[in-house]
């Protein structure tokens, strides 16, 4: 999974070149590439859900805690279970509505509206997937969490709850 990220950061990398050479080819030679926006649309829907995914994995989701840390640890499980299977059911709902959107795509044969006419089953395929994935993470891990509370509640925190700032400094050290 980590690996996904890597690529994601490295597509994020390429599109920040991408447009610092549309910037100055802009303003230097009056030259543009044409399409730049559009594939950092692409770059950021694309790398944002296969980015979730992986945060639903490493339980990385930023989360108000205000309110959860006053609860007690009982209460604390079951609202982060419950957080983890909404999380999923919502990206499976996401899924869904990306699919139909391919189909349709895929049916009239869509490309953009712009002149790199892109065929639209492309860039959706790749959103629709890391979707899917997404939810799969997030489910994935609201079942880990179950399972783990049968271990007790220390064990179902290090797999639902948000890492604390020991946690952090911990990875931070290794």
């Amino acid at each position: 999974m980590r690996i996904i990220g890597i690529l994601g950061g490295y597509g994020c990398l390429g599109l920040s070149f991408l447009i610092v050479y549309e910037i100055f080819a802009r303003k230097l030679f009056n030259h543009s590439l044409q399409g730049v926006d559009e594939i950092g649309g692409y770059v950021v829907a694309i790398t944002g859900t296969f980015g979730m995914a992986l945060a639903a994995l490493e339980r990385a989701h930023t989360r108000i805690d205000v309110l959860l840390l006053r609860l007690p640890a009982r209460v604390q499980a079951g609202l982060n279970l419950l957080s983890y299977v909404a999380l999923g059911l919502g990206a499976a709902f996401m899924g869904y509505m990306g699919w139909r959107t391919l189909d349709e795509s895929l049916t009239f044969g869509s490309v953009s509206s712009s002149p790199l006419q892109v065929p639209l089953w492309i860039p959706q395929l790749l959103w629709m997937a890391g979707l899917v994935l997404f939810a799969l993470s997030a489910l994935w891990t609201a079942l880990r969490g179950l399972l783990a509370l049968r271990y007790g509640l220390e064990t179902a925190d290090r797999v639902l709850a948000p890492p604390t700032v020991e946690d952090e400094i911990d990875e931070a050290r290794s």
